[in-house]
């Protein structure tokens, strides 16, 4: 599989879950482990160009995929991306657990549709918890990227 634009070739156990064999085996911490059954959020990653909770996801399920974490968003130099700068600038991450995940979802939203309402961002986000409840700075966040034109 790639990852970040980086390719990767190992055995795994059949039983291997995405999300561990990112955080374990390629140390890719970004990608948090939450609930463990897909209801946080805290595990998403891309896969191709969709939004998906990797710890629904068997390592052998993206055998030839072309997947993106956390990391691989900003530019090898550490630029931040507009959305990483737009939840810099917005305050949208309080403890931070849920921020890779967020960020995930909302690059894939963003991609999709690159001017989305604000019911849009929430649509889009519904499947991502924030504990802290910083939801507002984080769908203004999404909301003024889209304003502004920019990813």
């Amino acid at each position: 599989m790639e990852i970040n634009g980086t390719s990767y070739e190992r055995d795994v156990p059949a039983s291997l879950l995405l999300v561990h064999f990112l955080r374990d085996d390629l140390d890719l911490t970004g990608t948090h482990v939450g609930c463990d059954t897909g209801s946080c959020g805290a595990c998403t990653v891309q896969l191709g160009d969709e939004a998906i909770k990797s710890c629904c996801m068997l390592a052998v399920q993206a055998d030839g995929a072309s997947i993106t974490t956390v990391e691989g968003l900003a530019s090898d130099e550490g630029e931040l991306t507009p959305l990483q700068q737009s939840f810099h600038e917005y305050h949208a991450l309080q403890c931070g657990y849920c921020t890779p995940g967020m960020l995930m979802s909302a690059t894939a939203l963003l991609e999709k549709n690159p001017r989305p309402s604000e019911h849009e961002v929430k649509v889009a986000l519904q499947g991502n918890i924030c504990r802290c409840t910083g939801y507002w700075n984080i769908i203004e966040a999404v909301v003024a990227v889209g304003e502004k034109g920019t990813r």
